[in-house]
């Protein structure tokens, strides 16, 4: 039976772009891409997530790196952001009542910074004319004027109770304790002596006239306090009315240009009690004297910081509502922050003006933009992320103050809304991670934009594949790319995710290639990049980094590695391996081999047993068994004992595209047939015979390609693969050259019995309504020799009986090459 069926012509073997369905010169005559390549069920999810406003419905874009998950959201954020309104300004202004709880004023876009220059000019002006009102011949008229009445009334007070102690022998007189009334004779203080020698009655008289006079002396200091804080009150309204006369005017255009905003209005009252009440302030300094001689202090002004105004977000150059993309999202660069100064003594100082805004603040009223990994990394910034949408406000807060044993003092700025979408980056695994141990993210990212890795082959994207190209070329100034040139690019890109109806969408790669080609190009001294440019840039991507196949060749060529490419061998044949090695990916071929003997032992696959086998690899041996048993233990039980092995193989061997492989060699080793060796194999197989597809098959093919090259081409060498694998071919030029000239060759197979036909060049053969198998075939001969070790098995257990009762009942010895221990 002929085979030559199952060979694959060269159409098959790769997708070639035609550059003739290209209608342009060079990609100088494209515009450039508009929108994004492919991915219409992400774009599809961004459009829902940014349209609907409902709290939680915040995006994940997950995708592998570099399939534009960040320029794709990013330029449907520049567009979609200016049709939208601009977000208020956000300032932060003292607290006259508590200083170290800050309130914040939202202010239309712009007013902002029109605010804080408006208060800068006002205290500028205030700090000028305060001083000079003070210092006028009015004030200070106005001043003495209530003072020297405040004066008049005490001397008048004074004067009286004066008048009177004098008429009843009394004088006011002024000692350490205070005023008091003390009796007098001849116009001077009795002495003790002429005290104690008055009659009682007059002692008596006097110190009822002295506790009169002491009352009356009680009511008029009473009275003078009362005066006291009277004068007071009036050199406080002056001061009031001076501050009233003096700053008012100049607030009140304040109040009219700010008075649709109660809060600032309120602000603005709150700016002006405090100046009238800390007029003192305003006043020239005098210098302090030292305490150390010959030691010059320096004069310490009234600081006016609590006046100004910390422009916390100002957006009045932002058009359409703010997009924030924050590459390094820490605490501080998401929620913002509140600085210290570091005073003389080492004393660390802050105030209102030195809250600083985080990213989420910018972002605020707009979009954010994080990276997932980055934004798990960092400590408290996923939990104070989730907090801030949670409670729908931005909170400034220190997070290691939960951490200290001793609190320190510090500002409580008060929290802003919170009315932004954030957009987080990541790959797959991060998004799982977070859905299934995360509760609280599915609350607050509720939309999932998945970008994938490969899009279809349509002509509406090899045409946007164009753009691209045009894209880069004129925003990196490149050299253009010729028809050729993007049909190279886009062949490489199908090569990239091995499937000729797909193409990549990791554009990060595809950029690369773009820019290697412009530079081989130019070192050319070419105009425009052409398929041979393509070539050249793919070719030296690959020799940059292929040291370690390069040298696993040379172990082949000197036969370190023993492969063979030529003749054929029972229980032996080649099998396929893909290896990466950082970012360089190749095949090379392994020899697998099996034998077969008595016993009971069943399959035993070697590499499991020294646990140098994967679990994938252990289910696709344990196939094996299952298809023996279900193509030849029909009408027999199985008894055999074999092992399969990877030679030369000293690490882990993982994945089942070798099972089917190891399936004809042992098929080889039971039914003495030897199997070609200038044919590899890979593919995976199920119970039923039926081989499946493997990844890496373009890898492979042209892994085993080289070790025959490199040994000489007989045309009788090529390899076996799975029929559902043809898609997935975009071999090399020069595999696809070797097939055209018949010096290689590609064999689809979509069963066993099709694969070891080409192996071994005898048929497989069916299985008759008798139960055998025709004669001569390979399916024939695996049952005869299944059948004749089971008798043998037989014999050997009879034999055994025997001899167990000659020996008096001892056992039998083993025969040599029996059932392993």
């Amino acid at each position: 039976m002929s085979t030559d069926r199952l060979k694959l012509p060269v159409e098959k073997l790769r997708w070639t772009c035609d550059p003739a369905q290209f209608e342009f010169t060079t990609t100088d005559d494209l515009p450039e891409l508009e929108g994004t390549l492919g991915q219409a069920r992400a774009l599809a999810s961004i459009d829902f997530g940014l349209g609907i406003h409902e709290s939680g419905f915040n995006l994940f874009l997950a995708g592998e790196p570099g399939t534009g998950r960040s320029s794709t959201v990013k330029n449907i954020l520049k567009k979609r952001a200016k049709g939208e309104p601009t977000p208020s300004d956000w300032v932060y202004v003292n607290n006259f009542k508590s200083p170290d709880l800050p309130i914040t004023l939202a202010l239309p876009a712009g007013k902002g910074s029109e605010l804080e220059q408006d208060m800068r000019e006002l205290i500028s002006a205030v700090r000028s004319i305060i001083p000079k009102a003070l210092d006028s011949k009015e004030y200070e008229a106005n001043k003495a004027t209530i003072v020297e009445s405040y004066q008049e009334h005490n001397n008048e007070l004074f004067s009286a109770l004066e008048a009177e102690a004098q008429g009843k022998g009394f004088a006011l007189q002024r000692t350490v304790s205070g005023l008091v009334m003390v009796p007098q004779k001849e116009d001077r203080n009795f002495t003790q002596e002429e005290y104690e020698a008055l009659p009682e009655e007059e002692k008596e008289r006097i110190s009822t006239v002295g506790q009169e006079l002491t009352d009356k002396l009680n009511d008029v200091l009473r009275q003078v306090r009362e005066n006291e804080k009277q004068t007071k009150d009036a050199l406080a309204q002056l001061d009031r009315d001076l501050g009233n006369a003096t700053v008012g005017h100049h607030l009140d255009p304040l109040r009219e240009k700010y008075g649709d905003n109660p809060t600032v209005v309120e602000y603005l009252n709150a700016v002006q009690e405090d100046i009238i009440a800390n007029l003192e302030d305003f006043k020239p300094q005098q210098p302090v004297q030292s305490p150390i001689p010959g030691l010059k202090l320096p004069r310490q002004e009234p600081s006016f910081e609590r006046y100004q105004v910390n422009v916390f977000v100002d957006n009045h150059e932002t058009e359409g509502a703010p997009v924030v993309f924050e590459p390094n999202p820490t605490y501080n660069n998401l929620f913002g922050r509140i600085e210290h100064v570091m005073q003389m003594g080492g004393m660390a100082t802050t105030n209102f003006t030195l809250i600083k805004p985080g990213a989420l603040h910018r972002a605020n009223g707009g979009y954010l933009i994080v990276d997932a990994r980055e934004v798990l990394m960092n400590p408290f910034s996923w939990d104070s992320l989730k907090r801030c949408i949670r409670n729908a406000e931005i909170k400034i807060e220190d997070p290691l103050e939960q951490y200290r044993f001793i609190t320190t003092v510090s500002m409580k700025p008060e929290s802003i809304p919170l009315q932004a979408k954030i957009i987080m980056i990541g790959s797959p695994w991060i998004y799982y991670l977070l859905f299934h141990l995360e509760p609280d993210y599915r609350k607050f990212f509720k939309v999932k934009a998945d970008f994938d890795s490969r899009i279809a082959r349509t002509a509406e994207v090899i045409r946007d594949y164009a753009l691209f190209v045009a894209t880069h070329c004129k925003n990196e100034k490149l050299l253009p790319f010729d028809r050729s040139g993007v049909a190279g690019l886009i062949e490489y890109s199908a090569r990239l995710v091995e499937d000729q109806n797909k193409l990549s969408s990791q554009f990060m790669e595809i950029a690369d290639l773009i820019r290697e080609a412009s530079y081989w190009a130019g070192k050319d001294g070419s105009q425009v990049v052409d398929h041979g440019h393509v070539t050249r840039a793919i070719e030296q991507k690959i020799y940059r980094s292929n040291r370690i196949e390069e040298r696993m060749q040379e172990l082949f060529d000197d036969g370190t590695i023993m492969v063979d490419t030529d003749g054929a061998a029972v229980g032996q044949i080649n099998g396929l391996a893909v290896m990466t090695v950082g970012d360089h990916t190749f095949g090379r071929p392994s020899r697998v081999t099996s034998r077969v003997w008595l016993g009971r032992a069943g399959m035993v696959n070697i590499e499991r047993e020294v646990k140098l086998s994967g679990p994938i690899h252990d289910k696709g041996v344990l196939i094996l068994t299952g298809y023996l048993g279900g193509k030849f233990a029909h009408d027999k039980p199985l008894s055999f004992s074999a092992s399969i092995c990877f030679e030369q193989n000293y690490e882990g061997v993982e994945g089942d595209s070798a099972s089917s492989t190891e399936l004809y060699c042992l098929l080889s080793a039971f039914s003495g047939l030897p199997v070609r060796q200038g044919i590899a194999v890979t593919g995976s197989v199920n119970q039923h015979g039926m081989v499946q597809p493997i990844g890496g098959v373009n890898y492979k093919i042209e892994g085993f390609y080289a070790v025959c090259k490199s040994r000489g081409l007989t045309g009788d060498q090529g390899v076996m693969i799975p029929a559902s694998n043809e898609r997935h071919l975009m071999l090399s030029d020069e595999v696809v050259q070797a097939v055209r000239e018949g010096k290689f060759h590609i064999w689809s197979v979509s069963t066993i019995d099709e694969g070891i036909e080409i192996l071994t060049g005898v048929p497989a053969g069916a299985l008759q309504e008798d139960g055998s198998y025709p004669e001569g075939t390979v399916n024939f001969l695996v049952d005869r020799r299944l059948r004749e070790m089971i008798e043998s098995m037989k014999k050997f257990g009879s034999s055994g009986e025997k001899d167990e009762k000659k020996n008096g009942g001892a056992p039998a010895p083993a025969l040599e090459g029996g059932q392993p221990s």
